[in-house]
């Protein structure tokens, strides 16, 4: 688990977006259940962070206002395009409201009706195209180019992910003592900024990845040690629906996850129902996939202490209904 060469980002990077930041965005809270270590199980104690308690209830206001505050003036007035299953371009939709920046959010057709809601609410213009997150991709890349815009891309952009590495910076600082943590992946920005914060600040930790089983291209590139495509990206966490591997985040990926799992939509949506029943906190799918993924490598992890990252509460009304009667 050696760093590779052309690692996406330094340290020096992860320090510059937390001064960047810090004006907008407190710590958020790193939080322990007695109800959640008991339905785990296996002596493991789990360690809670908190970042649905963003403005935007998702981890990636980091990534938005780290990208977007690195922006040089003419960039800013140009305006910022980005591709979004939801809650990227809703970061970015109220980063740029924020910092009175124009953006425009490029979303697949049927996209989550609330998320669409909340990017426009902030502002943003919206451009419904294609099936899925990578048709939605082709059409940000076509508008960049015509309108001049700075792509925010929601992986393949290091001031993205280091925004994304100071949620584990402070998970190292504020847990007293840590063994793994077991990240969600969709892109890997989260995945790649916590490795890259571990090793800066607590290298003995180690960190895992989890992904949807239906969309598991990254989880099977990383296997495999070579990049895969999927042709679909099937499962209700759209956060995680993604069907490729990205170039800033997959050598990283592959060098340094202590191990990869992909778990059934069944299991993240138990893991919804456990965060909801333990907690009293509402996850999204993607927000759940954490404790879905420890669940699934809780003999391996058995008598440690793990830290998941409960990175996102935009759950739809229709899917969650769904998920609470056992109808998903």
């Amino acid at each position: 688990m050696t760093q590779p060469t052309a690692w996406p980002l330094t340290w020096d990077d992860v320090l510059a977006a937390r001064a960047r930041i810090a004006p907008h965005l407190p710590p958020t809270p790193l939080r322990s259940y007695a109800a959640l270590d008991a339905e785990v199980g296996h002596g493991i104690r789990v360690l809670v962070k908190h970042d649905n308690h963003q403005p935007t209830n998702a981890f990636k206001a980091r990534n938005a206002l780290s990208m977007m505050t690195a922006l040089t003036p003419d960039q800013r007035a140009r305006g910022v395009i980005a591709a979004t299953r939801g809650n990227h371009g809703a970061a970015l939709a109220w980063a740029g409201a924020r910092l009175g920046v124009p953006v425009v959010i490029c979303v697949p057709l049927g996209n989550n009706p609330e998320k669409n809601a909340a990017i426009r609410g902030h502002g943003a213009e919206l451009v419904e195209a294609g099936q899925d997150y990578d048709d939605a991709l082709a059409v940000m890349e076509r508008l960049a180019t015509a309108r001049g815009l700075a792509i925010a891309h929601s992986t393949n952009n290091a001031q993205v992910i280091a925004g994304a590495a100071t949620l584990s910076a402070e998970i190292c600082e504020q847990a007293d003592t840590l063994d793994a943590i077991v990240v969600a992946v969709g892109g890997g920005s989260q995945a790649v900024g916590a490795l890259t914060a571990t090793r800066a600040l607590r290298p003995d930790v180690r960190v895992y990845g989890v992904q949807a089983a239906g969309a598991a291209a990254i989880h099977d590139s990383w296997h495999a040690r070579a990049r895969l495509t999927t042709p679909r990206a099937d499962t209700f966490a759209d956060g995680l629906a993604t069907r490729a591997t990205y170039d800033f985040t997959f050598d990283a990926l592959r060098a340094g996850l202590a191990g990869f799992v992909a778990v059934p939509d069944a299991q993240i949506a138990d893991a919804i129902r456990m965060l909801l029943r333990t907690t009293h906190n509402l996850a999204e799918g993607a927000g759940a996939a954490g404790l879905a993924g420890l669940r699934a490598l809780a003999t391996e992890l058995a008598g440690q202490t793990v830290a998941i990252v409960l990175s996102g509460a935009n759950i739809d009304a229709e899917t969650l209904r769904r998920v609470v009667t056992h109808a998903l």
